[in-house]
């Protein structure tokens, strides 16, 4: 087999809020190895912005975000035998305001559909747009909206295999999570594995 001929490195496609910021975590009590950080995207701006207004509410300063991180999950990250890609709302800031935080290059993201489409019920949103973004390629996304129904759509619309992990978003990422991302990329067919 020659070097062109080698399969191509399977994808992580990964989300921020729930994976890498652990926003449901108690309120007031950072986990253990996180740093928190006060982002103000201008994305996250204009949505307040518009919020406030619509509701009447006087305009002024913005609050930023309030997202913990742990910068261990940059190098753990880039370490797993995948190509990184972003899968979040965050889009092309997760560039800006994450990646640079984690230590990680600049990844190629997802561009949502706007407006969004209906996915089938009890399907997560994001799920059909993976699904064509990908195009068979084998993938693990992580994210913590992630439910059985994901799975089955997935199972039956992917022609390749595809690891769809849920991340609780009380925890983040575990070294559980990342165990298991390496031993899927190791195998990614598992014997017609898919889960």
């Amino acid at each position: 087999m020659g070097i062109h001929d080698e399969p191509a490195r399977p994808v992580l496609l990964i989300d921020v809020d729930g994976p890498l910021n652990p926003y449901a975590a108690k309120p007031h009590r950072r986990p253990a190895g996180y740093r928190t950080y006060r982002i103000l995207t201008p994305r996250w701006e204009a949505a307040e912005r518009e919020r406030l207004a619509a509701w009447g509410q006087p305009v002024g300063r913005v609050r930023p975000l309030r997202v913990w991180l742990d910068p261990s999950h940059g190098p753990a990250l880039a370490a797993l035998p995948y190509d990184l890609v972003w899968a979040t709302t965050w889009e092309e800031e997760a560039n800006s305001f994450i990646a640079t935080e984690l230590g990680l290059p600049r990844l190629p993201y997802l561009v949502w559909r706007s407006p969004r489409p209906d996915p089938p019920p009890g399907v997560y949103w994001k799920t059909p747009e993976i699904v064509d973004w990908a195009q068979g390629r084998p993938f693990a996304w992580i994210d913590d909206e992630i439910s059985d129904a994901d799975r089955a759509w997935v199972a039956h619309h992917h022609a390749g295999p595809a690891l769809l992990r849920r991340i609780d978003p009380r925890l983040g990422l575990t070294g559980a999570d990342f165990t298991a991302l390496a031993a899927w990329a190791a195998d990614p067919g598992g014997g017609g594995r898919r889960s």
